[in-house]
């Protein structure tokens, strides 16, 4: 018999079946044995609780050598566990072993009685009355903000109303240009009829958002993801870090649906940072009176914040001091990955103790 232009060894398709089974057999013992999946293992204390929001303080294993505490904002689509996922990955245990005194806004989950919260209410509402906690709590005029993602749009919009109650700011992965040709989520927003959409829906939820995220990748987010888990089946550590991993992408909030009716029409679809046309609440955001020291993070494969998007941000802001940090990773690597956990949280702390 001629063989075919693909040749078929039976016992080597024998073997990888019996492998196979023995991972899938392995897999079953090991979900088993597989206890409560946590998200946020570092310590911490609720200092300050309005609505659904929470304002985290962590403690770390020693006492904080940073005067001026930092607070993180994350963004609203997500959970904010990502900085802190598990012992070994986590921004925020790492910010802590530099010296930081580290706070974190948790947003909570929105319901029917937060259809109507706006842009304003989330930054010059909760944002502020955070900040204006920690200010109490240590006896400061000013603190350092970390803004990540939407959160580093919202921390931008707040420096600029509120330039005297920040010290220094730190932008991750922040859009700032959201109308570049490589950012295919905006492409998806800019053709949404965002009032149809909202008026129809309410609060948009979270199904839905993961939805459209995972189709922006979906062989690689769908597809190819699951088939790789078989091949960590039989390795019970890798098999509960990948499940940490899949809690925090299904564990999502709804979004409330007026401030994501103004997000997605005033930045994804006007573009407003780059035009100078943002207002939040009636007011103004003229990003010439963040005059503060900015570090602006991105990641150099970020699907999501492609760096096109967020390196114009130098150009807007007032600030002579300027830097901007780029990371060899994606938009989730940047805060989990070993490389990361190596090279960013060091880097914040460095650039904040030099000022």
């Amino acid at each position: 018999m001629t063989p075919g232009p693909f040749p078929f060894d039976p016992q080597r398709a024998q073997a990888e079946m019996d492998a196979f089974r023995r991972k899938l057999e392995a897999g079953m013992e090991a979900l088993k044995r597989v206890g409560p999946i946590e998200l946020g293992t570092t310590p911490r204390e609720a200092v300050y609780t309005e609505d659904k929001l929470t304002l985290w303080h962590f403690r770390g294993d020693k006492a904080p050598t940073s005067k001026t505490p930092l607070l993180i904002c994350y963004a609203l689509v997500n959970t904010p566990w990502m900085v802190d996922l598990q012992e070994d990955r986590s921004m925020v245990r790492n910010l802590l072993a530099q010296g930081e005194d580290v706070y974190l806004v948790d947003w909570g989950y929105p319901d029917g009685a937060d259809r109507w919260l706006t842009l304003e209410d989330y930054i010059d509402g909760y944002l502020d009355r955070c900040v204006d906690a920690i200010r109490a709590r240590h006896g400061i005029d000013a603190l350092n903000l970390l803004g990540i993602c939407q959160g580093g749009v919202f921390s931008l919009c707040y420096a600029a109303l509120h330039p005297e109650k920040v010290r220094n700011l730190v932008t991750m992965v922040t859009p700032v240009d959201f109308h570049t040709p490589d950012n295919m989520l905006s492409h998806w927003a800019r053709n949404v009829d965002i009032d149809l959409f909202v008026d129809t829906v309410g609060n948009i939820p979270a199904d839905v958002m993961n939805f459209a995220y995972l189709t922006l990748k979906p062989i690689r987010l769908n597809q190819q993801k699951y088939i790789g888990l078989v091949d960590i089946l039989d390795n019970p550590k890798e098999l509960e870090n990948f499940l940490r991993m899949e809690k925090w992408i299904f564990d999502s909030p709804d979004q409330a649906g007026e401030a994501f009716r103004e997000f997605t029409r005033d930045f994804f679809q006007k573009n407003q940072l780059m035009s100078g046309e943002a207002r939040i609440g009636g007011r103004a955001i003229d990003l010439k009176n963040i005059t503060q020291p900015v570090l602006n993070i991105y990641a150099e494969q970020d699907h999501l914040v492609p760096p096109a998007a967020s390196a114009p941000l130098g150009d807007l802001i007032g600030s002579d001091d300027y830097t901007a940090l780029a990371f060899q990773g994606g938009h989730i690597g940047i805060y989990v990955s070993g490389r990361a956990q190596k090279q960013v949280p060091p880097a914040i702390h460095a650039w904040l103790a030099d000022r």
